[in-house]
């Protein structure tokens, strides 16, 4: 298939494949990866494509699409099995019928289940619970380079651990079980505090028992939190309105309006003036509209088109110790700022963030040695965007930051060394025990093991 062209979801990454084979079944995958003369290597499984890091991008060797192994497959009092290509919000939707949901209802709803058995996610650790999809994995199954099936369970732990941060370098995930728990009514609201007002208020907000996800305003000087916790005392009809209405503001009126303003108006000034004013409508609904204590957790979940359209944004994702959090914040304030003034150029929608509590389940995890907090730009992918990125990269490293290697774009292997420090090396010598051959090891991931015996 000479002269193919892949490109993830948001556009901006570019495969030059010499096969694309989309697979139904595990044979095909296991015929794939034995005929590395018809399939050459690397050879990288993707869900979605939704990632802004290039784990998926394959130059020159075979792309596995795993759409079409998407069936649910058995549905427990306390898990779900699905294969690799089903899509997060439709197994959601699924658990719904029965009284149930996920741990971890993340905003992309696109995740496959490959990707969320093995790759890092983000969301906001609800009371007493984790906020990484991979954590509540019990089970996998995977084909691996050799063609060989295993299965491996949460009984062989420090394999699991591997397997979880594994991002398909270990073998093609075919199938994957998660905990569920049943469906409990979560209350929401928000409050908007200055960047003063919320450092201060900080200690006070972790001690309150709920979940804490932000939109953050470096240039008004706002954060707006959102809190978030079960309440099965709630008496009802759940309200199924507020979410949707978030989710079409932030996912669809969101980027349509930040780049029409940047496609039409050429003046900065007014340019940003526009979106500052989208911004207090968006901090207004926030605060008068997205409220209940009684809403479905599985509202969150965003279903986004197959294929991005006009309205669509990426994002990236930089995560710090909470007892630094408070510094870096405001240092990040103080960035955004002299950036603007020194380039000219700023994100045209707003950074979020998310509390993380500490979680070794995987063992590069972001929140291994303790709670962590984050912020993410988010952008159409103005001009600009990914230059912003490499400063904002060396800013969030300097600060002591993790990233994750699926969801940080760009990346280099220094930064990402001394953000997992010898966890790196446990996983490169785990990772070769799996691919002796570096058949599944793209450029990508080779570029950022590379100093890794």
């Amino acid at each position: 298939m000479a002269g193919t062209v892949v490109t993830n979801w948001f556009g901006d990454l570019v495969s030059h494949p010499q096969a694309v084979v989309e697979a139904a079944s595990v044979d095909n995958i296991v015929s794939i990866l034995r005929n590395p003369q018809q399939y050459p290597s690397p050879v990288r499984a993707i869900g979605s494509n939704h990632s802004p890091g290039a784990c998926g991008v394959v130059d020159g060797g075979t792309l596995i699409k795993m759409s079409g192994m998407n069936r649910i497959l058995q549905i427990t009092a306390d898990t779900v099995t699905a294969e690799a290509g089903a899509i997060y919000i439709d197994v959601a939707k699924e658990l719904e019928k029965h009284g149930l949901q996920f741990h971890v209802n993340t905003e992309i709803g696109s995740l496959s289940v490959g990707s969320a058995a093995c790759c890092g996610t983000k969301d906001a650790s609800m009371p007493g619970e984790l906020g990484q999809v991979s954590s509540y994995v019990t089970r996998v199954k995977m084909v691996l380079p050799s063609g060989d099936i295993v299965e491996i369970t949460d009984g062989q732990s420090e394999v699991m651990q591997q397997v979880r941060s594994s991002y398909g370098t270990f073998g093609v995930i075919t199938e994957a079980t998660f905990r569920v728990r049943p469906i409990v009514p979560m209350a929401v609201h928000h409050t908007t505090y200055t960047l003063e007002d919320f450092i201060a208020k900080l200690p006070e907000l972790k001690a309150g028992g709920d979940s804490l996800m932000y939109y953050i305003f470096p240039f008004d000087n706002l954060i707006t939190v959102e809190f978030r916790h079960y309440n099965p005392g709630a008496t009802g009809d759940p309200n199924r309105h507020a979410w949707p209405l978030r989710n079409y503001l932030w996912a669809t009126a969101g980027p349509a309006v930040c780049a029409q303003a940047e496609s039409d108006i050429a003046d900065r000034d007014v340019r940003y003036k526009v979106i500052d004013g989208f911004n207090v409508l968006w901090r207004f609904k926030l605060e008068n509209l997205i409220t209940s204590d009684n809403t479905v957790a599985t509202d969150q979940i965003i279903r986004y088109p197959t294929v991005a359209n006009d309205s669509k944004y990426t994002f990236s994702l930089w995560a710090f110790p909470e007892e630094s959090y408070p510094t870096v914040l405001a240092q990040h304030f103080q960035f955004c700022r002299k950036y603007y003034q020194d380039t000219g150029y700023r994100i045209n929608m707003l950074f979020v963030g998310y509390r993380i509590a500490q979680d070794q389940n995987s063992l590069l995890s972001y929140s291994y040695d303790g709670n962590m907090m984050t912020i993410d730009p988010v952008s159409t992918g103005n001009p600009g965007w990914k230059t912003f990125l490499t400063a904002y990269n060396q800013f969030c490293s300097d600060g002591g930051g993790i990233p994750l290697p699926n969801q940080t774009y760009g990346i280099t292997r220094a930064q990402f060394r001394k953000a997992l420090g010898a966890r790196l090396q446990t996983f490169a010598d785990a990772r070769k025990t799996y691919d002796p051959g570096n058949r599944l090891l793209n450029a990508y991931f080779q570029d950022l093991l590379a100093d890794q015996a």
